[in-house]
């Protein structure tokens, strides 16, 4: 009995003597700097922007996910970058199409749209998805929500546009005085 304690004790006490493992480390947050890879709006040359981002402050709170941007009903929607479609149906009776962006992890949503694109096919920028369905926005004016996610975290979606197409208006002809014409 006395071997078995001692070929026990050491055992025993091993644990309590050894240097503890590191705890893990923390889990990481998604990256909230966004890169500006977007080569097109979603819709129209540079439409309005009905209602901005506004983050919540806790992930269950109240907040804009999401900015909404004025449209007719079956205006084309655009891909602003390349990605994958990840889904193209409907939520709660709206048309909804998310598309995860090449290389970045992030996902783009657009609602309330008709998808012209099937889940898993691959897009291009300035492609045409979808259009803007006429019911299921919750603009008092028609509009595209559109969302833009990194794993759980809302990001805001502007960000994505470099600023060059954030500032640019349109372009426009203007006459040349002088020039005989042809």
């Amino acid at each position: 009995m006395r071997h078995l304690h001692s070929a026990l004790l050491p055992a025993l006490l091993i644990p309590y003597l050894a240097p503890s493992p590191p705890p893990p480390a923390p889990p990481q947050p998604p990256p909230t700097t966004v890169p500006a890879i977007a080569r097109t709006w979603p819709v129209g040359v540079r439409p309005p922007v009905l209602r901005t981002w506004e983050p919540p402050p806790t992930p269950y709170a109240r907040g804009h996910r999401g900015v909404d941007l004025a449209a007719s009903p079956g205006t084309p929607v655009r891909a602003v970058a390349a990605g994958r479609v990840t889904f193209a149906g409907r939520v709660a009776g709206k048309g909804v199409l998310s598309i995860t962006l090449t290389g970045t992890g992030l996902r783009t949503t657009y609602e309330p749209v008709r998808a012209t694109v099937r889940k898993g096919e691959e897009v291009t920028p300035g492609e045409v998805v979808a259009t803007v369905e006429p019911t299921g926005s919750h603009c008092t004016a028609t509009c595209v929500h559109w969302g833009l996610r990194s794993g759980e975290t809302y990001l805001d979606p502007l960000s994505l546009l470099p600023p060059w197409l954030l500032r640019r208006p349109p372009s426009r002809l203007l006459p040349v005085l002088g020039v005989p014409l042809p």
